[in-house]
């Protein structure tokens, strides 16, 4: 996908734009985020599960 010197001038306009000391904070942000959108899909699959679980009918 990116080679090595397309990576360091993505790199360089990043810390560029937003500095070094909001590095972390963003960085911080983008790993929440992830792991709120893999609990999300979890919740989401185990939602579909149960609802495709066979109901049994008790006449």
């Amino acid at each position: 996908m990116f080679n090595g010197p397309e990576i360091w001038i993505i790199i360089l306009l990043v810390v560029v734009l937003f500095g070094g000391s909001r590095l972390p904070k963003i960085a911080r942000n983008l790993g929440k985020a992830q792991s709120e959108l893999k609990k999300g899909l979890a919740d989401g699959a185990a939602e579909l599960k149960k609802d495709e679980a066979p109901k049994t009918d008790t006449n």
